[in-house]
């Protein structure tokens, strides 16, 4: 976790945001917005449901946990301004989330999340470019990189306005390990964007 540092306020729409790394206090508030913007009816409120790929769940405690503790990785959060100033242990307020991993010079970014009532609101977007800042200036990484679900065509649109393209690799889904979720179809995959952050 070396660099992160909580920064300043920023505006998000019509809301203040201050990012930080995740603690350990944090992993069930993150959990139930990982699960809430991607499982079950909760998910639907929002765009960004795989609620009619897959059943189970998206993540779980222990997974989170073991990015926050990672030498290479952390989970870092959006948090409303108003909550933030009260510190992590405070919680309720963290309205974004994403998963950053160091290989090198490349970032590897996933397990992002957004609360559903609050997409299209420009918090995505937001975290996504801190995510970028983060890896570019604190690990000195020259790229980006993601998996995202093949079959997400409005996903993969949406990082693709935003810089990311198409490697043209392409990553198995992981069938028969609940831990990433209960496919609902058997024609999964995963598609690897990329973005040069130079």
């Amino acid at each position: 976790m070396d660099g992160v540092r909580t920064q300043g306020p920023a505006a998000v729409g019509r809301a203040e945001v201050t990012y930080r790394a995740a603690t350990l206090a944090d992993v069930p508030e993150l959990l139930a917005l990982v699960t809430s913007a991607y499982r079950g009816e909760s998910s639907r409120a929002g765009w960004t449901t795989e609620a009619d790929l897959l059943d189970g769940q998206r993540t779980d405690a222990e997974a989170i946990t073991d990015i926050i503790t990672s030498r290479d990785g952390l989970v870092l959060v959006a948090q409303e301004a108003t909550e933030a100033a009260a510190g992590p242990a405070a919680g309720r307020g963290i309205v974004a989330c994403c998963q950053l991993e160091r290989h090198g010079q490349v970032g590897y970014f996933g397990m992002f999340a957004v609360r559903p009532v609050q997409q299209a609101g420009g918090f995505g977007s937001a975290m996504l470019a801190e995510a970028e800042r983060h890896a570019r200036a604190v690990w000195g990484a020259d790229r980006m990189e993601m998996y995202v679900i093949s079959q997400r065509a409005d996903l993969i649109a949406w990082y693709a306005r935003r810089g990311y393209l198409p490697t043209g690799e392409t990553r198995p889904f992981p069938y028969g390990e609940e831990r990433f979720g209960l496919p609902r179809r058997d024609d999964l995959a995963f598609t690897v964007l990329f973005k040069s952050l130079r």
